[in-house]
């Protein structure tokens, strides 16, 4: 039994060595195999074994460094354990101190003594461990101490692989330092703005205010500051001044808070606090972002959005549409054709400026029509030249300018204007314009002009051949009136004027005739006697002027003035033919000296029918120029109207006065002894009054005048004497006492007022006995701008229709039943 087991022990253990002796055969036998196979496989038996073996490296340094890791890491438990056992022991320590504290009370002196020697034998132990400690901490020599270094920096250079909560524990760190960072930036911005705030609010507070504060502060900085509570006090102080401030400007410089809105019970139920343009979202989706246009061909619109834009969008989008499909030549053709409209445009505008804005030689018919318009000037009769734009660019002689200056006309006035250039061409003028045009100087001017063209009259010859123009005039007043004038402009140019007019010594005018003159000015009356006494010829008189022809035809001068026109030679009239409108030949006879055609020159205020038939019979192919509406009166003066008796006229009269008025005012008369009475009863009542009428010598007229314009009388009681051509300046009120017999007497009484640019006001008592003038009196009012009709005039039977005229009654509408 021990043999077997023996064997069998043998068998076992010679088993494993005939399988080691088997393999290694088995391996000699692949080398043999392996040198004999061909140099390929070796080579790649070479790579892969080489390959193994860089595998194996690396596997044994990845070995090697985490071996390393694992010592560190140990070290690192080690160190702990023991700093955690130190503190243990100290522990220990005082525990053992206590215990020992205890057991000395309580155990037996043998045991105490065992337990003294025990813990002496620890304390040694501690002291030996303690000796070895400090005979370790040695200092490093140098090379141990690059060797570290070296060490170190090859740990630091070799990638770390932390744990889990060592990288949760690093991310945490740098979140806090980026928050620590976020909330410094913020409470910088903080500080910066309110900074900021300060010095706005600093800057728009009251000067008052800051200064008080500046000091406040300057005493806080002496004071070297204040608690924390009075600090509190103030800022809350500040804060309500402030507010007071803002409240007291809001009160008193017009700021309008904004009030909340509030939504009331029928308002609708969604409002909104925003509006569609502060949308600033973007849609990213193109199919949105980019919407396609809807266009609607036809007369098709979009419900709900704006006509005016979709119009607009789709005339932009039917332009682009065009403008793609043009071709090139288009375009270019399309641009020319455009630069021609904008020049023909550009060309337009320059022809369509105002006259203003043009020199003469750039007006056209165009820019003379409204030249006339502008300054209401009509005119009749064939070839009329151009009116004057000024005087400057008139072609007037220089020295006629200089009296033109010399006599403050600035500007020419619009009969001027016109009348002036149709007198320099010789031809006969019919001029209507209201009273204060300048009438006298539109006739006075070309005359003057032709006068300084002749030789001087020095010889007693030529003095007896008579003077060159008569200028005619219905009044006395008036006749002086246009010496006053004509001396003006006559004296500085050596031409001598002659008045003959009545209540004056008749021998006196004849001596100054003898004297020699160029021209006379007269009343046909007393023109008459002188001619008939041969104190006067009128051989040479080419230039006639009759100055309100028709008060001379109501005053029955018209004999007169055909007597008159008969002591003028008939060689020197002008052809009754084409010739007499013809510029050219009229200007060369204009300027042959003493051998031009008579010229005879009308002007009035009024153009009735026995005027156009004298006109007819002395002028030939005359040129007619209206001013205005001719017979209508002036459109500044305001016409009131009073329906009375005759009885209440005296006291509507001072109770007229006694409301106040400038002086001077003109109260007009019919009759000569009416005027005496109402002037007599005035200066009882205390007023300055003077009287003016045909009855008066020639001396108290001229002195009544005179006291008027000096402003020593206030009130002019006058009849129609007064009431033609006869300037008085700032006339403020015409009363006609007594309403005049026909409207064209009424036009030039309250004439009298309204001159030269001023307003005024004419006040008619009307009675029944004046019904005859009540239509034409309230067509007169309705077309003045600045006057109204009184229903008592408007709705009386005799203002409705002219008088003359026979009325046809309508039929009345009959209904018939059947």
């Amino acid at each position: 039994m021990a043999g077997d087991s023996s064997d069998k022990k043998e068998g076992e253990s010679s088993g494993p060595k005939d399988r080691e002796k088997k393999r290694s055969r088995s391996r000699s036998r692949e080398r043999d195999r392996d040198r004999k196979a061909s140099p390929a496989k070796e080579r790649k038996r070479h790579r892969s074994r080489d390959r193994k073996r860089s595998r194996s490296r690396s596997k044994s340094a990845d070995r090697e460094r985490r071996q390393k890791d694992k010592e560190r890491d140990k070290d690192r438990e080690r160190d702990k354990d023991r700093d955690r056992s130190r503190k243990d022991r100290d522990k220990d320590g005082h525990r053992r101190d206590k215990d020992r504290r205890n057991l000395n009370v309580s155990m037996s002196p043998k045991s105490r003594d065992n337990r003294l020697k025990r813990d002496k034998d620890l304390k040694k132990e501690e002291e030996e461990e303690e000796k070895k400690k400090k005979e370790k901490a040695q200092p490093l020599s140098l090379e141990e101490l690059l060797a570290k270094k070296k060490a170190e920096e090859e740990a630091e250079a070799k990638p770390k692989f932390l744990s889990r909560a060592e990288r949760e524990a690093e991310a945490l760190r740098r979140r806090e330092l980026e928050v620590e960072e976020r909330r410094r930036i913020i409470d910088d911005e903080r500080r910066k703005r309110r900074v900021f705030q300060d010095i706005g609010r600093k800057m728009l507070e009251d000067p008052q205010e800051r200064e008080r504060r500046e000091r406040r502060e300057r005493m806080e900085r002496e004071n070297n500051g204040t608690e924390e509570d009075d600090g509190r006090q103030k800022i809350r102080e500040e804060k309500d001044k402030g507010k007071e401030l803002q409240a007291i400007k809001e009160r008193y410089l017009g700021g309008i808070k904004k009030r909340r809105r509030t939504r009331h019970l029928n308002d609708r139920k969604f409002v909104f606090e925003w509006d569609a343009s502060e949308d600033t979202s973007i849609d990213y989706n193109p199919l949105y972002k980019e919407r396609h246009q809807v266009q609607l061909y036809g007369r098709g619109f979009i419900a709900g959005i704006d006509l005016k834009q979709q119009k607009r969008e789709q005339s932009r989008f039917y332009g682009d549409l065009m403008e793609k499909r043009r071709t090139l030549e288009e375009k270019e053709q399309e641009e020319l054709r455009l630069k021609k409209l904008r020049k023909k445009e550009a060309k337009q505008r320059w022809d369509d400026r105002h006259w203003s804005q043009k020199k003469l030689d750039e007006m056209t018919d165009r820019d003379w029509r409204i030249f006339r318009e502008d300054y209401s000037i009509t005119t009749k009769g064939g070839k009329i030249p151009n009116p004057i734009r000024n005087w400057k660019e008139y072609d007037l002689p220089p020295h006629i300018l200089e009296v033109i200056d010399k006599c403050g006309y600035k500007e020419p006035t619009p009969i001027q204007r016109q009348a002036i250039p149709i007198g320099l061409q010789n031809r006969d003028i019919i001029g209507v314009a209201e009273t204060g045009s300048g009438k006298t100087a539109a006739f006075l001017i070309p005359l003057l002009v032709w006068i300084t063209t002749l030789p001087k009259i020095d010889r007693i010859e030529d003095s007896d051949q008579g003077p060159y123009a008569v200028i005619l005039a219905p009044t006395r007043e008036l006749a002086q009136q246009i010496e006053e004038e004509t001396i003006k402009f006559g004296k500085p140019l050596g031409i001598r004027t002659v008045a003959v007019i009545g209540g004056i010594s008749r021998e006196d005018q004849g001596f100054r005739l003898r004297m020699g003159c160029e021209i006379v000015i007269a009343t046909p009356g007393r023109l008459i006697d002188v001619l008939e006494n041969r104190y006067l010829v009128l051989s040479r008189c080419t230039y006639v002027v009759l100055d309100e022809a028709d008060r001379m035809i109501d005053m029955g001068f018209e004999p007169d003035v055909q007597k008159i026109l008969e002591y003028i030679p008939v060689t020197n009239q002008k052809p009754d033919t084409d010739e007499a409108e013809d510029p050219e030949k009229m200007m060369m006879n204009f300027e042959s000296g003493k051998h031009k055609y008579r010229q005879t020159v009308m002007f009035t205020a009024t153009m009735p029918p026995a005027v156009e038939r004298l006109a007819r019979s002395y002028l030939r192919r005359p040129a007619v120029v209206y001013i205005g509406s001719a017979g209508k009166p002036h459109e500044r003066v305001e016409q009131k109207v009073l329906l009375m008796s005759e009885g209440e006229k005296r006291k509507k009269l001072l109770e007229v006065l006694s409301r106040g008025f400038d002086p001077p005012i003109i109260i007009f008369v019919n009759q000569k002894k009416g005027c005496d009475v109402l002037a007599k009863s005035l200066e009882k009542m205390g007023y300055n009054a003077c009287t003016l009428h045909g009855g008066k010598g020639q001396e108290q007229r001229e002195f009544a005048l005179s006291n008027l314009k000096a402003g020593a009388k206030d009130i002019l009681v006058a009849t129609d004497v007064a009431g033609r051509g006869i300037d008085i300046h700032d006339v403020s009120m015409v009363v006609n006492y007594d309403m005049a017999k026909n409207i064209e007497d009424y036009i030039h009484r309250i004439g009298r007022t309204g001159r030269a640019g001023k307003s005024g006001i004419a006040m008619t008592f009307l009675t029944k006995e004046d019904a005859t003038v009540f239509y034409d009196l309230k067509q007169a009012i309705l077309e003045s701008p600045v006057s109204t009709c009184p229903p008592e005039l408007a709705n009386h039977p005799d203002a409705q229709h002219k008088p003359g005229t026979i009325l046809t009654k309508k039929r009345r509408e009959e209904t018939i039943f059947a």
